[in-house]
């Protein structure tokens, strides 16, 4: 142990957070007691965020495989095929505390690393789509937050080079102190040109590569492992720091030097940085790692062992290259002006070495730091069921138009242009619809395949049944796929829950697993990979449970896609999937009641499956001229997105209490325009199929008249819809009612 170094014990350990019994575990593994760059690796390794030791035992119930399933979990993306030789890369994770903590960085970074987890299968990324959860608009910090969050993720992502296409904004108070903010990111590559993490061969060269290490994101990966209590700020030092333009020369060098033929493996360095890397790499191809830290390119003086291991500085790879094409490759990082150093080789021991200044800092076994890691099979308690409401028997406070209005202006349900607009959604040229409505959109190369892509969560069900309201995450990508006319094909996820050592919080996640599990399987949907992200709680209150669902579909003929939006007068409206009356848990009863109970509306899905289908051979026989999933806000809000988004009004009408019929959030549904002289073929259609279809309107004129209520102009519509947001962020414009 250098004289300057602390001595190493179970109170240290505990500081770095290692519980006693994970600490004398480590002990006894090595035999010794552990250096204190050990006992980083280890705190490190053995967190939350790397080892998943809360939530492996459950996460293995998930299905993960389907003959489209090229790569599931365990890589740095999860990749499917999507035909002519061509896979689909996509991933999500969470970067929820440095985002609080410092949120521009914290998004940006979060973006940054989504991107890297893409290129570093060999893709080039095409698209980006998030999933932000604020605190009540009211606290002190949300406007804060929010204009650092979208500014960091527009920021990185703009920088770049890819598009922001999509994603899902909300506010509750459950997130106060712990906002959310998951990133997607999505690529392809050619089937033939994927590139893996496991280490290969002995005596190759390991090769850092990328940006200079510095100490910022020092224990990142612990802090995202940790709650937050009174001392949130002091953690800044651990946010990291990005550079989306020297990410952008990363990405082209990464993959010219692949095209190369001189990379045997390859690893980001996120979480954990170079430890996490390192070790994976080795412990995934049964080889030990010696690394040199003197050769690491730093740009802070005198940085420790300790210091270089766990830096989480941004725009870094590791690669294990082939010894014969080491000049070749460092030629080509060169040439884009980055840093090439190698910083050690491949050993048949099996084991971890590091030295640094001569002196033997780390020697440990290599497998095991993965492998012997804790996996806990906690404690839980499911979560009490929640009684079932008759909706049609409350009265309601508003007559529909105005209910309409009232859940249009607030804040969950109000338009996210301010937010989007920040976002570069058209660069590349690719982008046939971006944000705004179900799915996004985007074309591939110049033929007329596309993907699309969605993130989904209604946190609010999943308070009150994370089983159902999981299911229902997964169900409601599924439907947003459908409404535009894709295949749906994979997910990913991010599963963001509180505190997992109480009973009642890992109840909640393994409920939301198993309601996952559930659709995924029901649908044909596979996880292909995701992110767990746990401690979500300050101060002792956790966040509500919410499991972010990413989705991915196929689009044969991007030309022949659907899209939520009236396309003309006279148009024939119909409700597929039966008619609504379920407001337990809806934002109707939540925001025009002030009521927040119930149980959640149920999923059937195999009612799910089969209407999905029938709307997606109506879409591919172009039989329909919109649709538009329903859910949040039900029918009526449905109408409204339809009408604004088509500047074409409409008549409708449905018998039963109107509160429920056009607020009611029953799942498994659409609502479709279609030509007069197709509307009978279609209910026909319908019949034989067994799906429940109802006509109960027509487009057409500057309002939406629905029920007995008094009609709304589009233009009311359009006000109302659209000024929440800057009354939020811009005060004096707009409303904040």
């Amino acid at each position: 142990m250098s004289a300057d170094e602390p001595k190493v014990d179970e109170a240290l350990a505990i500081a770095h957070g290692l519980k006693p019994d994970e600490y004398a575990r480590f002990v006894a593994l090595i035999g010794r007691t552990p250096t204190f760059t050990e006992l980083g690796i280890v705190s490190a390794m053995w967190n939350e965020h790397c080892s998943y030791k809360s939530s492996r035992l459950h996460l293995k119930g998930l299905p993960t495989k389907a003959p489209w399933v090229v790569q599931g979990p365990g890589e740095n993306a999860g990749v499917i095929d999507i035909g002519d030789g061509d896979v689909c890369v996509f991933k999500m994770e969470s970067h929820n505390h440095p985002s609080y903590i410092e949120p521009y960085q914290g998004a940006a970074t979060g973006v940054g690393g989504i991107l890297r987890d893409v290129f570093t299968m060999g893709a080039r990324p095409v698209a980006c789509l998030n999933f932000l959860r604020f605190g009540a608009p009211d606290h002190p910090r949300t406007r804060h937050l929010v204009a650092g969050v979208v500014a960091g993720v527009g920021g990185y992502g703009n920088s770049f080079g890819v598009p922001t296409v999509g994603g899902s904004v909300g506010f509750d108070k459950g997130y106060d102190g712990n906002i959310l903010v998951n990133a997607m990111a999505v690529g392809v590559a050619r089937a033939d040109g994927l590139f893996y993490s496991a280490a290969t061969g002995i005596g190759n060269p390991i090769v850092y590569l990328g940006s200079k290490t510095g100490r910022d994101g020092i224990h990142g990966a612990s802090m995202a492992s940790a709650a937050f209590e009174a001392d949130a700020e002091e953690k800044r030092p651990t946010v990291q720091v990005g550079d989306p333009f020297a990410e952008k020369l990363l990405l082209e060098a990464c993959l010219e030097l692949m095209a190369s033929g001189a990379v045997v493996a390859i690893q980001d360095m996120g979480a954990a940085g170079l430890t996490s890397s390192a070790v994976e790499m080795g412990a995934k191809g049964d080889l030990g790692i010696e690394l040199d830290l003197d050769a690491v390119p730093c740009r802070e003086a005198a940085m420790t062992a300790y210091e270089m291991l766990l830096s989480e500085s941004q725009e870094r790879m590791l690669m294990v290259l082939k010894p014969e094409l080491e000049a070749q490759a460092e030629a080509i990082f060169m040439k884009w002006g980055l840093d090439f150093a190698v910083i050690g080789r491949t050993t048949d021991t099996k084991r971890f070495v590091v030295r640094r200044q001569g002196e033997v800092k780390a020697d440990l076994p290599i497998k095991e730091l993965g492998d012997q890691a804790p996996l806990y099979d906690r404690p839980w308690t499911p979560t009490a069921p929640s009684a079932v409401i008759d909706g049609a028997a409350i009265v309601p406070p508003l007559p529909t138009d105005a209910a309409l209005l009232k859940l249009l202006g607030s804040p969950n349900f109000s338009s996210k242009r301010w937010v989007t607009e920040q976002y570069d959604s058209l660069i590349l040229g690719n982008t046939v619809q971006g944000p705004g409505g179900g799915a996004a959109v985007i074309r591939l190369g110049d033929g007329p395949k596309g993907l699309a892509l969605t993130t989904d969560c209604t946190e609010r069900y999943c308070a009150a049944s994370p089983r159902e309201g999981a299911k229902q995450a997964v169900a409601e990508a599924w439907r947003n796929l459908i409404a535009v006319g894709a295949k749906p094909l994979a997910l990913t996820d991010n599963l963001n829950f509180g505190n997992p050592e109480k009973p009642q919080a890992m109840g909640q996640l393994v409920g939301a697993i198993a309601g996952i599990a559930d659709a995924a399987k029901a649908l044909d949907f596979p996880i292909v990979s995701g992110n767990v992200s746990l401690y979500n709680e300050t101060i002792g209150v956790g966040i509500p449970p919410t499991p972010a669902i990413g989705g991915v579909g196929l689009v044969a003929d991007v030309t022949k896609t659907a899209s939520p939006s009236f396309k003309g007068a006279g148009h024939d409206i119909l409700l597929i999937g039966g008619v609504p009356n379920w407001l337990g848990r809806s934002a109707w009863l939540s925001v025009v009641a002030g009521r927040d109970d119930g149980a959640p509306p149920p999923v059937d899905l195999a009612a799910e499956r089969r209407n999905g289908e029938f709307v997606a051979g109506l879409i591919a026989d172009g039989r329909v001229t919109g649709v538009q999933d329903l859910s949040d806000g039900g029918l009526a809000v449905a109408l409204a997105e339809m009408a604004m988004a088509g500047g074409v009004g409409a008549t409708v009408t449905l018998d039963g209490p109107e509160h429920a019929v056009f607020f009611g959030e029953d799942q498994g549904r659409y609502v479709a325009t279609t030509a007069p002289e197709a509307t009978d073929a279609v209910m026909a259609a319908a019949a034989r199929a067994g799906v429940a279809v109802a006509r109960i309107g027509v487009t057409g004129g500057d309002a939406l008249e629905i029920g007995g209520s008094a009609p709304i102009a589009l233009a009311a519509l359009v006000e109302t819809y659209e000024s929440w947001f800057p009354g939020l962020m811009e005060p004096g414009k707009g409303s904040r009612e």
